[in-house]
């Protein structure tokens, strides 16, 4: 389950000792619009995320759980799809090629046409996965 910002919050809050109402006070709010923030009724003008951090004593990417692991991962799995359509496509094309030329269904310059795309499709994967390495 994902942490959501009034997860971390009131998290936050507790482990600095305090109460809602400290919170709010150090905050210039009420205690009433910290407790909306920890059930993510309502969230804390953009403008005091900064003060907000610091009174909680973490920075202001661990307040709103930046993180840049997934996008790799997102990127990998990208990556990975691309790669399998690239052999897809060069599978394809030797596949038509034989079939086609099978029941004589195509001329000389149109198979190396298609072999040649095959062919591009799979150098390019060859070179995203030397790039990955």
């Amino acid at each position: 389950m994902k942490k959501t910002l009034g997860m971390t919050i009131s998290e936050l809050r507790k482990k600095q000792g305090m109460t809602q109402l400290d919170l709010a006070n150090l905050m210039g709010v009420t205690d009433k619009a910290v407790s909306k923030w920890e059930r993510d009724l309502s969230c804390p003008d953009i403008n005091s995320f900064p003060h907000l951090a610091q009174v909680l004593h973490v920075s202001f990417d661990e307040l709103l759980q930046v993180k840049t692991q997934p996008k790799v991962k997102e990127k990998k799995k990208v990556n990975e799809i691309v790669n399998v359509a690239l052999r897809g496509v060069a599978l394809a094309m030797g596949i038509a090629v034989a079939v086609l030329s099978i029941l004589g269904e195509t001329d000389s310059k149109t198979a190396f046409i298609m072999l040649g795309i095959g062919l591009a499709s799979l150098s390019v994967s060859a070179l995203q996965e030397k790039g990955e390495k």
